[in-house]
């Protein structure tokens, strides 16, 4: 009687059977896994392109902001657009497009 054809003797060890199992088990089966560190990266990615956005949109306030806060013309025009202000001796009329 065999106990098992032709299986090389390395393949019977219990430490290559544990190592194959914790390879298995930390590549596919764990919390850190390939699969999830796949999905963290793209996330990660996607974070540092939003982040260079915002990050370009404050500095083009920060910009807006000190204009404003140096011309006077300008932050007229701001306030009378954006918040509808008008000086009081003129009437405001606001025509909504469709």
């Amino acid at each position: 009687m065999e106990s098992m054809p032709n299986i090389p003797r390395m393949m019977k060890s219990f430490f290559f059977v544990f190592s194959v199992g914790f390879l298995a088990w930390m590549l596919f089966l764990d919390a850190n896994d390939l699969p999830s560190q796949f999905r963290r990266n793209q996330e990660i990615r996607q974070l540092e392109s939003e982040k260079a956005f915002f990050e370009e949109e404050i500095e083009r306030v920060r910009q807006e902001r000190e204009e404003l806060l140096t011309d006077d013309e300008l932050l007229e025009k701001f306030a009378r657009e954006r918040y509808l202000m008008k000086k009081p001796s003129e009437d405001l009329y606001v025509l909504e497009e469709e």
